[in-house]
This record gives structure tokens, sequence and C-alpha cells, in this order.
């Protein structure tokens, strides 16, 4: 059976009496995939279930495969399409097949957005680093949660080696109603700020680092034994996840704000 069929017959039973509105619209969010040729399948619904959009995991895709998974979510009017892991010779290639792309070569994400229609979420998102070197994670961190509609605010190198760059910001810290935490090396930057700050750490290590942090598996396993409580752990690398995962506390906590209003 086709979706158009699986959409009429869901339409003609709510219409019929035989299945109620709140039923047809949990059979809905599981609804609606696109196909884009043979290599992809493109879940429209992504946001209606979850919160956030699909996002294009863009390494190892080639230049044709993501213009045609963009295009087809730019038909969809999706107000903010993004692509991850896009080296600047891929977006350079992406251009002509999808105008209007713009590019963040920091964060290697490359996006088209509809500003009208971006939704504006409340919530401080504080994102540290605890050197230059792991900014290109916490700038794919950033601009994921920007363009999902998060204010973001940066606070780069103020790692430990160097303990007064933090405390100097500790008012900053303080501020916060998340707090996404980027290290390499030894990755001991999470555990010293989960000791400062009341909110929720998101700590994602880097693989930068000599030999022995093992491409990123020192700090990872660093933060998984913080001995300081309230820190959630990214695989190494992931940005993007950490964004995702900040920007779902920060719902979270505006739904139980919104529940607490209606019934009042």
């Amino acid at each position: 059976m086709t979706q158009s069929n699986e959409l009429r017959s869901l339409l003609e039973a709510v219409a019929a009496g035989k299945l109620n509105p709140d039923a047809a619209l949990s059979k809905l969010k599981y609804f609606d995939y696109e196909p884009v040729g043979d290599f992809a399948k493109v879940d429209h619904h992504r946001s209606f279930r979850t919160g956030f959009p699909e996002v294009i995991w863009g390494q190892d895709k080639t230049p044709g495969q993501i213009a045609g998974i963009m295009n087809k979510m730019r038909d969809r009017g999706n107000p903010t399409i993004m692509a991850t892991r896009i080296e600047r010779q891929i977006w350079e290639a992406l251009q002509a097949q999808v105008p209007g792309l713009h590019y963040y070569p920091d964060a290697k994400i490359c996006a088209l957005q509809n500003r009208h229609r971006l939704p504006k979420r409340p919530g401080n998102l504080l994102i540290l680093t605890a050197g230059t070197s792991d900014i290109p994670v916490a700038e794919e961190a950033a601009i994921t949660a920007e363009l999902c509609g998060f204010e973001v605010k940066r606070l780069w190198d103020v790692g430990v080696s160097g303990i007064h760059r933090l405390l100097d910001n500790r008012h900053v810290i303080e501020d916060a109603d998340v707090l996404v935490v980027v290290a390499g090396m030894e990755g001991a930057l999470p555990s010293v700020v989960a000791g400062l700050a009341d909110c929720p750490i998101v700590a994602v290590p880097t693989s930068i680092g000599y030999g022995a942090s093992f491409g990123g598996v020192a700090p990872l396993l660093t933060m998984l034994n913080s001995c300081a409580a309230g820190v959630a752990v990214m695989n190494i690398d992931n940005g993007f996840g950490a964004a995702i995962l900040a920007g779902q506390i920060l719902r979270t906590a505006q739904k139980f704000v919104e529940r607490e209003c209606s019934n009042t």
C-alpha cells in the first residue's frame, strides 16, 4: 500500500469514527518519509516526533547525494536544512546544485536556512573548550544549536592548565542553563566545571592529544569516570550529538513550564 493510500485510509477511519484523533496523530508521527533516488529516505516527520529535524551526515556521501536530499527537504518547506562533516571542497561542489547554501568552515557544516521560520527556543546554552584545538568540535555543537533556534554563548581556551582563566568566568557559568564542555588531552575540564555549575553538563571528548590519549579514548574514559555528578558524556568529537542533547534538556524544561502554566 502506498503512503497516499495509507493516509487516505487513516483519514477515512477518523471520519467514520473508527479511530480517534489522538490515535491518528500518533500514527502520523511515524508515517511520512520520502525516497530520494535509490540511496536515501528522508524522514520529514523527524521534528514532529523528536523536536528536531533530520540532519544529513555529510561524510562519505557524494555531493550529488547530499544535494538530492537537501533539495527534497527544501521542497517540503523545512525551515532549517543542515549537513555535518562537510569539507570545503564538497561545499564548493554543492553550491551549483543547492543555491543559497551557507558554509560554516570551523564547524564543517553547511545549511539552508529560512530565518523567518526559524524557531526561537528559550534557554541559555554555554559551550566551553579546554583549548583552541578543541574549537572545531565545539563549533559543530554551537552552529548546530544555533541552527535549531537556541541562543549560544562561547567560552574558548579555559582549560585546567591555566585554571584561573576558567575561574575568572564563573559568572558566565552561573548564568547558563546547560553547559557543553569540550576537551581533549586528559579531558579533566568537564569534572572541574561540574563542580562549579548548578546545571546539566554535556561533556565531549576530542581526539586532540599526544599518543597516549589514543585518539580521544583517554579523555573519554576520564569523563566517564568523573567524580562530579551530573555529567553526560558524548562520543569522541561528537559536537553535533552534544548540541542535540543540550537542546532536548532545554526543551524538556520548557515543557514543564508550559505544563505548569496550563494547569494554573
